[in-house]
Parts: structure tokens; sequence; C-alpha cells
């Protein structure tokens, strides 16, 4: 049992390190630019590991995102009106969507590019 406990921290560590790094590790999810395009503003990473330890799968999949890459428009207008992660992230049951919060996600490269 103990080992399982060290197992799951230490991916949860790593997870957080490489998110704050702009890194991400394999299953997360690296958001393309759309918004903000030369802004200067980092792309989001969505750590999916952090939230997979946490939750199964279908709490998310399909009614909130599609199990295809690229098939949902998650922008920062989608996420105003409540959708895609503005569903959990909305103040209640986890932090919400707002200016101050917007380092939480934007973690990534800053000319937009994804490193591979």
């Amino acid at each position: 049992m103990r080992w399982a406990l060290a197992v799951l921290l230490a991916l949860l560590w790593l997870t957080l390190i490489s998110v704050s790094e702009g890194l991400a590790v394999n299953g997360d999810v690296i958001f393309e630019r759309h918004e903000f395009e030369g802004s200067g503003v980092p792309v989001a990473v969505f750590p999916h590991w952090v939230h997979r330890i946490r939750y199964r799968c279908n709490v998310c999949h399909p009614a909130i995102f599609e199990l295809k890459r690229g098939a949902d428009p998650v922008t920062m207008e989608s996420m105003a009106q409540g959708k895609y992660c503005a569903v959990c992230h909305n103040g209640k049951i986890a932090w919400g969507i707002r200016f101050d919060t917007c380092d939480l996600c934007h973690t990534g490269p800053t000319d937009g590019k994804i490193k591979p």
C-alpha cells in the first residue's frame, strides 16, 4: 500500500514540476495556439494525469470533451460560457477561470510553438 502511494505522489510531483516548467509529460494535452497568437501569452497545458488520478475517464469523456484530439474548440470565450474546462473550473468544484488564475494553465511556451 505504501509503495502505491509513493508512486502516485511521485507521478503527481513529476507532473506538477513538468507543467510549471512549460513541459508536458506523456498524456498531458498542450493546446495549440488559436487566440492570443503572437501576444507572448504562454500556451495552455492540461495536466491530464493529475486529473486522471482523481477522476475516471467518463467524468469528462465524451460529455465534456470528445476523445479525438482537436475535436473540441476550446477557447477562452467558450470557457467564459461555462464550457469545457469551466464545467468544473467554475469556482465551486475547482478554482475558477479568472485573470488572477491565468498562470495555472498557461504554462507552455510563449511563442505558441509546441516543442517535440
